[in-house]
């Protein structure tokens, strides 16, 4: 699975919990300040990710990442 398509699915959990639109977040949008999720969604971010890409992240360091293209690099470390 190359980037792009850990992106794509990314983007895709993000607009699922955030409830907002996959054209609304910019590759390197933050979490909190450009998308407004709280501690809560932070922490369903993180669960997302893993049933969506059938990982287990360390959640102290996976709560760590601040921006989309910090995530999609992160979870690139686990499938690839």
């Amino acid at each position: 699975m190359d980037k792009a398509q850990i992106q794509q699915r990314i983007k895709k959990v993000i607009a699922n919990v955030l409830k907002i639109n996959e054209s609304e977040i910019p590759d390197d949008a933050n979490f909190i300040f450009d998308l407004g999720a709280d501690s809560t969604q932070s922490i369903e971010l993180v669960a997302a990710f893993e049933e969506e890409f059938d990982i287990e992240m360390d959640e102290a360091k996976a709560l760590e990442v601040q921006t989309v293209s910090d995530a999609v690099d992160f979870i690139a470390g686990y499938v690839e």
